[in-house]
């Protein structure tokens, strides 16, 4: 198993957008979660000093070969258009690696 987290910016205007999709995510979508290995998957909200609203998000990865779940999970026709009502509301940090959406963030710590 790893673990996963990830940030990214979220629009202002968007911020009760994008919690009211995740009050009543669709379940194909929880489905191709799981068909792609992810457990304990969280989105946290926080606005930081500057005001500025944020995601942070957590996943626990039990499958071999990530690149292969998350192209599986990409090619999905629903996900897809979940994503297309998600998307509009994130907004990418500028430091992110060339091909993320989502930035990763380097676990520093972790207790069992």
């Amino acid at each position: 198993m790893k673990r996963y987290g990830w940030v990214i910016g979220l629009h202002p205007d968007k911020v009760e957008e994008y919690k009211r999709l995740h009050a009543a995510v669709w379940p194909d979508v929880l489905k191709m979660i799981k068909a792609c290995h992810i457990q304990n998957y969280s989105i946290y909200f926080r606005r930081l000093d500057d005001d500025k609203p944020y995601l942070f998000s957590y996943l626990e990865y039990t499958g071999d070969d990530f690149a292969a779940d998350m192209a599986k999970m990409a090619a999905d026709p629903v996900t897809q258009r979940w994503w297309s009502f998600c998307k509009p509301c994130q907004s990418p940090l500028a430091t992110r690696a060339e091909g993320e959406w989502w930035s990763d963030m380097e676990e520093v710590f972790h207790a069992d």
